[in-house]
């Protein structure tokens, strides 16, 4: 923007300059012409005085002597039958035509221009006067006048372009402040603002600016809030299951049910923690290992597969995978996965889980995701889904910079893999089926 506003800041003072600088230029050169033969009509006049008063040649010798112009060797007096006085400049038709047309004028000659100027003595001669002016003297000053215009518009431009750099630095200035403040906005710092400075329209928008982050930091506040009320209404019906639970007799579905009351209560406490602490102090410097989360998870779905009789594997998980995740984001990334198998694919399909420090791939044998493209679109995922659970795994990877794939399975289904860096291999010596 700075350079934008110095070009044009150049472009328009050049132009204004010039437009002004090349007629003063013409001016100076003719005021400098017409100073000259004002000179040399002086000399000429007081020639002519001379005349009126004594035609004689003595006289009119040392009257041409005793001028400026005659002592330079630049004045003739003309006289009829005669030979001219002094030194002439010019061919004599030259000074016939203008003892004929007997009025002032210039006739041009080797090396300057002459003038002319004829007068009538009292015995009816006419006589012509003739000042010659070397080119030099048509030019005196000329050069100094344009090294001072040329100086003058040097001055005025650099000038605008200094004030124009000054005005663009106040407008960049301003400008990056809004652009990064705006980033850091949308990096989750809800509680930036601007000053506003500049001129009046980016003062308007920095003001906008602010009203926007107040706006936003208002409507996530109040977001967060009816996301824990919510999450509190919820704690009523979930301990009236609880009771009905602990009041179902001892076997697996009772097991199976207590400890999906319980991870539904952990996942309540969390969103109201999370809801009511916001972005900035949820995501904090919070870590949890990927296998144990996997590890916990597959005990509760292990029950699940028994019981439709799904055979299932698990590939990798012999060391810590450590992500920078909450553990309650990790354990919905699983269950999303998870699920996904159990909700998707007929009773009996069998699925294998690998885990490394690439991510987590989950495969199944089932009829496979036709269009990946709709699977995470709320609403249009198709299949009776509703696309919730692969847009929360998404949204997921999307805050570690990983990925969520969507693929061709090996065993023939669906392949979604919840990525963090690359592709995860898929070891064959690490395998350990159950």
């Amino acid at each position: 923007m700075r350079w934008a506003l110095n070009r044009l800041a150049l472009a328009i003072t050049s132009m204004v300059a010039l437009a002004f600088l090349v007629p003063l230029a013409v001016a100076t050169r003719q005021i400098a012409y017409d100073r000259a033969i004002s000179d040399a009509r002086q000399q000429a006049t007081s020639m002519v005085t001379v005349l009126g008063v004594d035609s004689d040649l003595v006289s009119l010798t040392n009257a041409v002597a005793s001028t400026a112009a005659g002592s330079a060797g630049n004045l003739a007096v003309h006289l009829p039958g005669i030979e001219p006085i002094g030194a002439s400049h010019l061919s004599d038709a030259t000074v016939r035509r203008a003892a004929q047309e007997r009025r002032a004028a210039t006739a041009d000659s080797a090396g300057g221009v002459a003038y002319l100027q004829p007068t009538v003595l009292t015995d009816g001669r006419t006589v012509v006067v003739e000042v010659f002016i070397p080119e030099a003297d048509t030019r005196r000053g000329v050069g100094t006048a344009w090294l001072y215009l040329g100086a003058l518009a040097v001055v005025l431009v650099g000038g605008s372009i200094l004030f124009a750099d000054r005005l663009g630095s106040q407008l960049v200035r301003a400008t990056r402040g809004l652009a990064a403040a705006s980033r850091r906005l949308g990096g989750g710092e809800l509680n930036e603002r601007i000053t506003p400075i500049g001129p009046r329209e980016l003062r308007d928008a920095a003001t906008a600016f602010n009203g926007m982050a107040d706006d936003l930091r208002r409507l996530l506040d109040r977001e967060r809030e009816l996301a824990a009320d919510l999450s509190h209404r919820l704690r009523t019906p979930l301990t009236g299951l609880r009771l009905d639970v602990e009041a179902m007799p001892p076997g697996p579905i009772a097991e199976r049910m207590r400890q999906a009351c319980d991870l539904l209560d952990e996942e309540l406490e969390a969103i109201i923690t999370g809801a009511r602490l916001g972005s900035i102090e949820k995501r904090g410097s919070q870590q949890c290992d990927l296998v144990e989360v996997l590890a916990d998870r597959l005990a509760f779905w292990s029950v699940l597969a028994e019981d439709q009789e799904r055979p299932w594997e698990v590939v990798g998980g012999n060391e810590p995978v450590m992500i920078p995740m909450p553990a309650g984001d990790v354990i919905l990334v699983v269950d999303a996965l998870l699920g996904n198998v159990f909700s998707h694919t007929p009773d009996g399909t069998a699925f294998r889980v690998s885990v490394s420090a690439s991510g987590l791939l989950v495969d199944d044998a089932g009829p496979g995701i036709p269009d990946p493209e709709t699977a995470v679109q709320r609403g249009v995922s198709g299949a009776g889904s509703t696309g919730l659970g692969l847009d929360i795994v998404r949204r997921t990877a999307e805050t570690v910079r990983g990925q969520l794939v969507i693929d061709r399975s090996p065993l023939g289904g669906a392949r979604i893999g919840f990525l963090l860096h690359a592709p995860v291999l898929e070891p064959a010596d690490q395998r350990r089926r159950r």
